[in-house]
């Protein structure tokens, strides 16, 4: 093999362990996402079960709140997998591939900055809220409630560099992953 043939056969096969990769981490998170839903969908049926023998639970209704937030924030690094955001690439995909991928670049390079500070910020008050904890189940600090910050935030990220290495290698994509908004409404 020759030396070009020997580089491209190693993108290749790059290419293939980040997508093989990409998978296992969005089948993880689609597990996690899915025992999210199931805790949530037992507790709250508990909490009314309860409520309708008139034994109303004093801590469902906190509890609920946390496993939501908890699943929009995981659910947010699943949709980031998957490249299932909400968006309108319109005016992107109008764009010639070379100036296409340069906006994505540099849009995945903003979203991945706010996900370092956002999660930096996360990391940074979980010692404040170490001395706080929630009202109705005092043993759970809030310190464990507001992890779901830092820790989802860098799983976006880690999802986000995915899609950057992708953008990065400059390959034109044979299809745009994911779904516009206006093609998911067709």
């Amino acid at each position: 093999m020759s030396a070009p043939e020997t580089s491209r056969a190693a993108g290749v096969g790059t290419t293939n362990r980040i997508a093989a990769f990409r998978d296992r981490y969005g089948r993880f998170l689609e597990w996690v996402v899915s025992a999210l839903m199931l805790i949530l969908f037992f507790e709250v049926t508990l909490g009314v079960v309860f409520r309708a023998i008139g034994a109303s639970l004093i801590w469902y209704d906190e509890i609920a709140s946390v496993l939501l937030a908890w699943l929009t924030f995981y659910g947010a690094a699943l949709a980031s997998v998957k490249r299932a955001h909400i968006g309108c690439p319109e005016l992107v995909d109008a764009m010639p591939w070379p100036a296409r991928r340069i906006v994505n670049i540099i849009a995945q390079l903003l979203v991945i900055a706010f996900f370092v500070l956002l999660g930096g910020v996360g990391v940074a008050i979980m010692p404040v809220l170490a001395t706080d904890a929630l009202v109705s189940v005092p043993e759970v600090p809030m310190s464990i409630v507001q992890s779901v910050i830092p820790v989802s935030s860098v799983l976006i990220v880690i999802a986000e560099l995915l899609q950057l290495v992708e953008l990065i290698r400059g390959k034109e994509p044979l299809e745009t992953p994911g779904l516009s908004l206006s093609e998911g409404l067709h």
